[in-house]
């Protein structure tokens, strides 16, 4: 080994990698420069290695936290589920009357015999649910995080220069939780990198500045959880139920924060140059093939800049199909770069195999989500057979009859190759998985139900395939999943409230059809189900009126409650003025209803002239039976009605909100009658005349006693749930998917609804959780 002298006298000896570990490990000697010493002494090169530990240990507490608290949930929920059943069981055969039964007086409903029987026990009261199912101590702590977690930062609107116009923006903030959670992460790796001494050698030729080493560890211990924040198939999603899609946000704040590490690493080698005192004529003689010194760090920052600034909210949405494209050869590039980088110094590499097993792990698994992976299906190698239809306003509806299966609320990623080769989508499962749901396919598929609005990129193209090639073109589906998920199950909760905007609908809709399908079955605790949905128009209820048929006729009775609010209404004045939505006297407008007449006068028509001489192909005889057949559908229909337009839409200022249900036996009118007994299926094909009344079953008419209703205008959120808080249970679950608008209203209010769970307040009230769904998947 060269002595210590000749390397500060600027000599360039041949060094090869065991020399190097010598050097980094060089002994003091009475003849060591003081500043060496100290620096060794203080802050040696050796030990920099316990910084990256500093950051696992970091996670690993998190990690251990998050599922403690995910198993508690988990068991809970079973438990309770558990002992209803058991209750209900019990009920079951224990309540079926004697023989001795006296019926109650129809007129009266009164019987002495029912209260008193003449032998055995007087009835007991009905006990309470078991205390025992949750701990009353950490439900008040986590409902006292969740009154901070929950409580939403404000929506920025602004209007941006678009395309030749003036565009609205929105801009929305991670949730608290995450903003708490990250700002703790910056201080900790912040804190230690600055507070361990010293910041600096007094030389640089004593080695690299310990700031930089620490920083450098810290980023290169990052790189495994950010990766395994990123892959769709992930142990931490199995160990905390946390879906991928979440984890996301904790992925690109990651990259982030392993950005600024980066940076505070790379700042100081230009504070204390290299080339000053001396310091490159010794760098020179260890690494002599490189030809600029900081050449392979600036070859593995630039790469993490690009990652970083276009996974930027706006420039990913502004340029998805760019992002999607890109993002994963670059994050390869960078995992290069950084092997090339780090050279092997200390434990850098033990990080960076890490990064790669579970990357490696993780695409290997995924091999298990694909629907063509697995030869014993049909779909192997070749995909699904999908179709698409065109609904009203311009949504499109892709079926893919499946062997894949799939829980309510889950989402896959589409390709379809006879539409855009490289292009997968997310988008949310909107039908039910169910054996209650036959393929025609057969026993073994399922059809599963992808709607969704079009806006560019693949969903355009979707829709321009399906307006091209017509309904009656298949087209080869590879399926991605199914990923995500509720972490908890609605049927353990005694309340369940669904919010809806416009096509997040398709996220609520598999579990109201799941739920109602648990309460008849009786194995769900969930009493009262109320969903609310805000459309645009009323045409946009077309898109589930099946699904919305069977909630209204196979839920059980007075359990069930839908409101719809058609916020594309246009609302006058007396003199004729637009009113602003708060006003309390809102009118509909002629043009409103004139299309709801007219929408209502044409359900019985099977097809328009056009559709008739198109489907005729030019044969007379075949127009005329066509035609026959249709004057028969239209002659078969009662007489319309025109309903007169509500008084009042849901606000503040009405005192009972304007209940414009119709009746149910509207709809079991027409039904088969022959089905007594309970299907979730479909008995029979509905016909022309069911679908037709189908269309506008929702609509508003005069009746109160059925819980559906149409109301006109934006609901009025935080008067909504203070109302529906009266009858809430002990444990509540609030859903909603939606725009950022209907998200902030909807975490302010359950927020609130905290106090009354940490501060005993809510008659006896253990639990509100919310769950909130992001829109765009």
């Amino acid at each position: 080994m060269p002595r210590l002298p000749q390397l500060l006298a600027g000599t360039t000896p041949r060094m090869t990698i065991p020399s190097l570990v010598q050097r980094v490990n060089i002994p003091v000697t009475s003849s060591s420069p003081p500043g060496l010493e100290a620096a060794i002494r203080q802050d040696p090169w050796k030990k920099s290695g316990k910084y990256g530990l500093g950051w696992v240990y970091f996670c690993i507490i998190l990690l251990v936290f998050t599922i403690a608290i995910h198993l508690y949930h988990w068991m809970s929920d079973r438990i309770r589920r558990a002992t209803f059943k058991e209750v209900v069981a019990k009920s079951s055969t224990t309540s079926s009357p004697d023989d001795d039964y006296e019926m109650a007086n129809m007129p009266t409903n009164n019987s002495t015999r029912m209260f008193f029987p003449r032998h055995g026990p007087l009835p007991q009261q009905p006990e309470q649910e078991e205390t025992f199912l949750s701990f009353q101590p950490l439900n008040r702590i986590i409902a006292l995080l969740r009154y901070f977690f929950y409580r939403p930062l404000p929506v920025l609107r602004f209007r941006a220069v678009g395309f030749l116009r003036l565009r609205r923006r929105e801009i929305s903030f991670p949730s608290p939780g995450v903003i708490f959670l990250m700002t703790v992460a910056v201080v900790f790796v912040t804190l230690y990198c600055f507070i361990p001494q010293p910041l600096y050698y007094s030389s640089i030729q004593f080695g690299a500045p310990p700031l930089a080493v620490r920083a450098g560890m810290l980023a290169v211990a990052m790189m495994p959880w950010i990766v395994a924040m990123s892959m769709k198939a992930n142990l931490v999603t199995l160990l905390t139920g946390i879906g991928h899609e979440r984890l996301n946000v904790l992925h690109r704040w990651g990259g982030y924060i392993c950005l600024f590490l980066s940076l505070i690493h790379t700042i100081p080698f230009y504070i204390t140059p290299v080339w000053d005192q001396g310091g490159l004529t010794i760098f020179k003689s260890y690494f002599r093939e490189q030809s600029y010194i900081f050449g392979t760090g600036v070859a593995a920052l630039v790469p993490l800049i690009f990652l970083c600034v276009h996974s930027l909210p706006f420039l990913r949405a502004w340029m998805y199909e760019v992002f999607v494209a890109l993002h994963v050869p670059v994050s390869i590039v960078f995992l290069g770069m950084l092997f090339w980088h780090c050279h092997n110094y200390l434990t850098s590499w033990n990080y960076l195999w890490a990064t790669a097993a579970i990357w490696f792990t993780s695409y290997c698994a995924r091999l298990f989500f694909l629907n063509w992976t697995n030869p014993r299906r049909m779909s192997w190698l070749i995909g699904e057979e999908a179709a698409v239809t065109i609904l009203p306003e311009n949504a499109v509806k892709v079926t893919v009859p499946s062997q894949v299966r799939w829980r309510p609320g889950q989402y896959v990623y589409l390709r379809m190759p006879g539409i855009s080769v490289f292009e997968n989508h997310p988008f949310t499962i909107a039908s039910l998985c169910s054996d209650d749901f036959p393929s025609e396919y057969g026993e073994q598929y399922r059809d599963m139900t992808l709607v969704f609005r079009p806006f560019g990129g693949f969903t355009r193209k979707v829709l321009n395939a399906a307006i091209d090639n017509g309904p009656m073109h298949t087209y080869r589906a590879f399926i991605d999943g199914p990923y995500g998920g509720m972490q908890r199950e609605l049927a353990s909760f005694d309340t369940v409230v669904l919010f809806a905007g416009g096509s997040g609908i398709t996220a609520i809709v598999s579990h109201v059809l799941d739920l109602i399908k648990k309460m008849r079955d009786s194995k769900a605790v969930t009493k009262q189900v109320h969903v609310v949905w805000a459309l645009k128009r009323p045409e946009t209820m077309e898109w589930f009126k099946e699904e919305l048929r069977i909630c209204r006729e196979f839920a059980p009775p007075e359990t069930v409650h839908c409101q719809f609010f058609i916020t594309g209404a246009k609302r006058v004045g007396p003199n004729g003025f637009p009113l602003p939505p708060a006003s309390p006297h809102r009118p509909v407008s002629d043009l409103v209803h004139g299309k709801l007449d007219k929408a209502f006068q044409g359900i019985a028509s099977k097809r328009n002239s056009a559709l008739i001489r198109d489907e005729a192909g030019g044969d007379p005889e075949k127009e005329r039976e066509l035609r026959r057949e249709n004057e028969d559908g239209i002659s078969a229909l009662p007489a319309p009605t025109f309903l007169p337009p509500p008084k009042k839409a849901h606000t503040r200022r009405s005192n009972k909100p304007t209940n414009l249900a119709i009746p149910a036996l509207t709809m079991a009118q027409h039904h088969n009658a022959g089905n007594a007994s309970f299907d979730f299926g479909f008995p029979s094909t509905p016909t022309m005349l069911q679908k037709n009344l189908m269309r506008f079953a929702f609509l508003p008419a005069a009746h109160k006693k059925t819980g559906w209703h149409t109301e006109y205008g934006r609901p009025d959120i935080p008067f909504m749930l203070k109302g529906l808080e009266r009858d809430f249970g002990k444990r509540v679950c609030v859903f909603v998917c939606g725009p950022p608008s209907m998200r902030v209203d909807v975490q302010r209010c359950v927020a609130g609804m905290q106090r009354k769970v940490w501060g005993g307040g809510g008659n006896g009230r253990e639990e509100v959780y919310l769950h909130t769904e992001n829109y765009a998947i």
